[in-house]
């Protein structure tokens, strides 16, 4: 079958959308694959995802696909914007409908953030297992909110893959006069970093819920950046990463603006309002995943298997899990050590 698109994006949630609107503006053709039928023919018709992107309208070149597998047999590359918990899922999915006849030659871009929730692995090293040896892959990550992206407002996001023709496919169609793309190949890093930011801005939303102010909030950034790097840095990632887009950036991001669903959530769980219920169903209010639920347990575990201290996220952990209040997790980190403090805060 002859290759009717530059790009099939899966998933019609708001990032997926988002980023379909973004290569469509900078001159791919694109076609659009969600699950759920309703939504794809509201899509189609009204020219807008009122579920997860609302007010936003959509490019007349857009094109829509409820057929997964003619989705992703029909271009040159796909990208997978669904939340870690469905990217196995998916991965499967794509297998089985690609087969090993009639591959992507452009491969597989991923924009999620998270562990793997069966196993707490690294989502590359799902897609090595999973997807064919031969289709290339990398990610997608950075500081960047949909609801901007589709604007068209600046931005910028790190990708990276072990193969540097593939870096170069997919920077050269997401790049864009108002959306700059950094590259590189430090793929466990950035996965570290995606991770954890969603858990230190749970943790910067019960602090500025529990109205400690900008002191304590710009404090929780900076130790929260530290705890981020050791893991990263133990589980093989590059310290540059963590000060750049895919770190500070995405960190600083996701702890300061109310369009993170994780700081929201860390709001309610200070307040008391629903959290209970948003945790059990690891979803916000609007019905898209809240990451940072899940990578709580998932980040601890890692820094227990890998030797690293991760006070702030281990407190994020236990509040997440039930074990201790909100307040009382910020005691427990202001009453630690202060022998094992430096003097630079390091």
């Amino acid at each position: 079958m002859p290759r009717q698109f530059d790009i099939a994006v899966i998933g019609a949630g708001s990032w997926g959308t988002a980023l379909a609107c973004s290569l469509v503006r900078n001159g791919s053709s694109v076609v659009l694959w969600g699950r759920d039928p309703a939504l794809m023919e509201a899509m189609v018709t009204e020219r807008s995802n009122e579920r997860y992107l609302p007010g936003h309208r959509l490019p007349d070149a857009l094109a829509f696909e409820v057929d997964f597998e003619k989705a992703v047999s029909s271009c040159l590359g796909i990208l997978l914007a669904v939340p870690s918990h469905a990217f196995a899922e998916r991965c499967a999915l794509l297998r089985s409908a690609l087969g090993e006849a009639s591959l992507p030659t452009a491969g597989v871009l991923w924009a999620g953030k998270g562990f793997d929730v069966t196993g707490g692995r690294l989502l590359h090293e799902v897609a090595r297992e999973i997807l064919p040896s031969n289709l290339p892959f990398g990610l997608l990550s950075g500081p960047t909110f949909a609801k901007e992206v589709a604007q068209g407002l600046p931005g910028a996001a790190a990708l990276a893959s072990s193969q540097e023709s593939f870096v170069d496919w997919w920077a050269e169609r997401l790049s864009g006069p108002r959306f700059r793309i950094y590259t590189g190949s430090d793929l466990i890093g950035i996965q570290i970093a995606g991770a954890v930011k969603n858990v230190l801005a749970i943790a910067a939303g019960i602090s500025d819920g529990l109205g400690f102010g900008a002191n304590a909030r710009a404090a929780l950034i900076a130790r929260g950046l530290r705890e981020m790097s050791r893991l990263g840095e133990a589980a093989g990632g590059s310290a540059q990463t963590f000060t750049g887009l895919a770190g500070l950036g995405d960190l600083v991001l996701t702890c300061t603006d109310d369009q993170s669903r994780n700081r929201r959530f860390g709001l309610a769980l200070a307040q008391g309002s629903g959290a209970a219920a948003l945790t059990s169903e690891h979803r916000g209010l609007d019905g898209q995943v809240i990451e940072g639920i899940a990578a709580s347990s998932l980040t601890s575990r890692l820094a227990q298997d890998l030797g690293v201290e991760m006070p702030i996220c281990e407190q994020v952990r236990a509040v997440v899990a039930g074990e201790i209040e909100p307040f009382d997790a910020v005691q427990a980190l202001l009453a630690r050590d202060r022998e094992r403090a430096s003097a630079t805060g390091a």
